[in-house]
């Protein structure tokens, strides 16, 4: 109901502020801080993925693995390599739970999704293998690369392809 452009600009500074933060802070997610694990933080995770992030995929979407990868890395001082796991995990619950809504109400083109899910899948086990061979500084590089993508082609949508 809410049209892209609408909500366009605002992905746009996050994903360029998320890129900045990460870019500006080296050491983030190579390294796992396991002394970051603490009840309050791990709570502080659970609310900001949960409610922030969950509201954030449900009405726009794109970008969504990077902030949960941000907030597993900052909040809860995992590695790269463990919070993209992590974050993989939290996508296939949404991403679920969006299948089972839009399945109930018709809204599903079934070949067509079986098909992308089998292509995803072979995605990730290469993206997987891939990381837990290079590591979190790959990782890093990777979810750098995919964020200054992602701004181009908002920002692209945004201004030229109107």
């Amino acid at each position: 109901a809410v049209p892209a452009s609408a909500y366009r600009p605002v992905v746009l500074v996050v994903l360029v502020a998320v890129a900045v933060f990460v870019l500006l802070r080296p050491r983030l997610g190579v390294v796992a801080v396991p002394a970051r694990r603490t009840p309050v933080r791990v709570a502080a995770v659970v609310a900001v993925a949960g409610v922030g992030i969950a509201l954030y995929d449900g009405l726009i979407g794109p970008g969504t693995g990077t902030f949960l990868v941000l907030a597993f890395t900052a909040l809860v001082g995992a590695d790269f390599v463990h919070g993209s796991a992590m974050a993989k995990v939290v996508n296939a619950g949404t991403n679920l739970g969006a299948l089972v809504v839009f399945g109930v109400t018709g809204h599903v083109w079934w070949l067509l999704g079986a098909g992308m899910a089998l292509c995803n899948i072979a995605g990730a086990v290469l993206g997987a293998r891939m990381a837990l061979r290079r590591g979190s500084g790959f990782v890093r590089v990777v979810l750098l690369v995919v964020v200054v993508a992602l701004v181009a082609k908002l920002g692209h949508d945004q201004w030229v392809a109107r």
